[in-house]
């Protein structure tokens, strides 16, 4: 690691202390640090440190275990041009990362790294096969310093995600290769994660950067609604709180400590008005700027804590939100995958300990495919593939084009669907409907995927990186009257500001009104089950993933299901669909996508 970004090579390992009790600055320290940079110590004859000092922060989220370039759209960035036109760009892979990275610390001697949570999770076979481990190893070599949790931090519970901390064999795996697994150089910070039986937080909630006499703190937290996105046994013994009310008690926990320069890492985002990453959501012109939950969050985190950097939604922007004070506050997303990355330039008052607020600058930058790729991620990714190609290489179906994964209704989601009802009839030959959460759907499959398996052919840890959870196939009733209601709270409820869209097999239709709001968007008129309408009185058979059978993602009506009938893993069930659907002669064709008519 250069020595421009290792604040303090002893404190990266195991035991995280945090500053119980830092000293404020002497009162000789402040008076000379008030003075002009050229002055001297009368003493000594040596230079006195100038009163602010340029921290650089370099920050990325939802990276999702992505160490290798992602494929399709899911590798692509959307550029603005001056013009007023855009370019895609190819983009992310953590060889590429490092090396941005590392060019990016180069003549910065105050340099931090930092995440905005969901470094794993949803990731895809080089890393999700071995629970994730790969992706540790990864963040150790880029030197991250800390991060906060997110959601899928949690989809193999507390007790797992201690051990990516802490290190050690996987309880049931093993050991993956000779040498035990060391854990996250980092800190993975949970200050609004606590454990019902203690009451505390699961992990540390806030983590103290120094070097000299410059200290920043950093406080951690994931969204609220964590156990709305993530399965029962994921979350289970835990409680999750507010995201501002956290973030706003260890600021004062922070200050207390003389710690006054304070970032916010929140697993939880916005929305920009562009999806480029370059839009100025700043700008007069901007047109709405940002929206979403972390609008409101930033406008009641106390204004002590000086810039915000946060995840969830994949978006990427670089924007100014008001605080409680009125004055503006730097709010940062770098996309997702390992795209972006954001670089942030904190000016810290040494005679204060306080960012300078209006100094603060800000730029997301690409994490383009032109640079060279750092040695140390390629014999990385190297290892851990050649542990995975026995599974990952087989080929399990072949397809005529791209399947992707965009849209309202995507032609993957329509696949799995179809997939889902297929096995559900193997499992029960009345099974009606099938219905797929679109969270569940992490990618498209790529027609002509990178790899020597042949252009068509769908292999194994392609699958995987479209379905990472190991979700179940569940069966369950349901009366038509629930099936309606079910369609109504992909928009109503908490689904009312962010509709969920449930992706259908290809026998049930139906209309989505946009030009309406709330449950109102849904057409029931035109709700159709092989044609005919749904009658509120008839029992229907429905094929679930077991995430939205426990009624994940808002959708309560499906945790009322009767009938429950358990069976396979969702990945096995595509892999069947596929085998017995397509052939390297016969490959199939994405679904068109027609199954829900949009009104706009």
């Amino acid at each position: 690691m250069p020595a421009t970004s290792q604040p303090d090579p002893g404190r990266r390992r195991r035991t995280y202390r945090l500053l119980a009790a830092a000293a404020t600055l002497a009162t000789t320290g402040a008076l000379a640090a008030a003075l002009p940079a050229d002055a001297h110590d009368a003493h000594h004859g040596k230079p006195l440190p100038s009163r602010y000092q340029d921290v650089q922060l370099l920050s990325f989220n939802d990276l999702h275990g992505n160490l290798e370039p992602p494929s399709g759209s899911s590798g692509r960035v959307t550029e603005l041009q001056a013009d007023g036109t855009t370019k895609t760009i190819d983009a992310g892979g953590v060889e590429y990362l490092a090396t941005h990275l590392r060019e990016a610390r180069q003549g910065n001697a105050y340099s931090i790294t930092a995440a905005g949570g969901d470094m794993v999770g949803a990731s895809p076979l080089i890393s999700g096969l071995f629970h994730d481990e790969p992706t540790i190893e990864a963040l150790n070599k880029l030197d991250l310093d800390v991060t906060s949790v997110g959601n899928h931090e949690f989809d193999e519970g507390a007790k797992e995600l201690a051990r990516l901390q802490n290190g050690g064999c996987h309880p049931t795996a093993g050991c993956y290769t000779d040498k035990r697994f060391k854990g996250a150089d980092f800190p993975y910070l949970a200050a609004n994660v606590l454990s019902e039986k203690t009451g505390k937080p699961i992990l540390a909630p806030y983590w103290v950067w120094k070097k000299k006499d410059v200290k920043i703190g950093f406080i951690g937290v994931t969204l609220e609604d964590t156990p709305g996105v993530v399965s029962a046994e994921g979350v289970k013994g835990l409680k999750f709180k507010d995201e501002v009310e956290t973030i706003n008690k260890y600021a004062k926990v922070l200050q207390r400590q003389g710690v006054k320069s304070i970032v916010a890492l929140i697993h939880e985002g916005g929305l920009p008005a562009s999806g480029a990453y370059n839009y100025n959501c700043d700008s007069p012109g901007a047109g709405g700027g940002i929206s979403g939950p972390i609008v409101d969050i930033a406008k009641n985190i106390s204004p002590s804590v000086d810039a915000l950097v946060t995840g969830h939604t994949h978006a990427a922007y670089v924007c100014t939100i008001p605080d409680p004070a009125g004055n503006p506050r730097m709010v940062t997303s770098a996309a997702s995958f390992g795209r972006l990355y954001t670089d942030t330039t904190l000016t810290y008052d040494r005679f204060t300990g306080d960012i300078a607020r209006t100094s603060v600058k800000s730029a997301n930058h690409v994490v383009t495919r032109t640079v060279a790729k750092a040695p140390d991620m390629t014999e990385l990714i190297s290892k851990w593939n050649t542990l995975a190609a026995p599974i990952g290489n087989r080929a399990i179906g072949y397809i005529a084009a791209d399947v992707p994964n965009t849209g309202t209704e995507s032609p993957m989601g329509d696949l799995i669907a179809d997939a889902q009802l297929a096995y559900g009839r193997t499992l029960d030959a009345g099974t009606d409907l099938a219905l797929m959460n679109p969270g569940g759907v992490r990618a498209g499959l790529t027609y002509a995927a990178k790899g020597s398996e042949g252009d068509g052919v769908v292999t194994y840890a392609e699958g995987f990186t479209v379905q990472p959870f190991s979700n179940t196939v569940n069966l369950q009733d349901f009366t038509g009257a629930q099936l309606i209601q079910v369609l109504k709270e992909q928009v109503s409820g908490t689904n009312t500001s962010a509709p969920k869209i449930l992706q259908p097999s290809a026998n049930l239709t139906y209309t989505l009104d946009l030009t309406k709001t709330g449950a109102d968007r849904v057409v029931t008129d035109s709700i159709r089950l092989n044609g005919a309408a749904v009658d509120p009185s008839a029992t229907y058979r429905i094929a679930t993933n077991s995430f939205l059978a426990g009624g994940g993602d808002g959708f309560t009506t499906l945790g009322q299901g009767t009938g429950d009938l358990v069976g396979t893993d969702d990945l096995t069930a595509l892999e069947q669909y596929l085998t017995a659907n397509s052939s390297a002669t016969s490959p199939i064709a994405p679904p068109v996508a027609n199954r829900i008519t949009i009104v706009q």
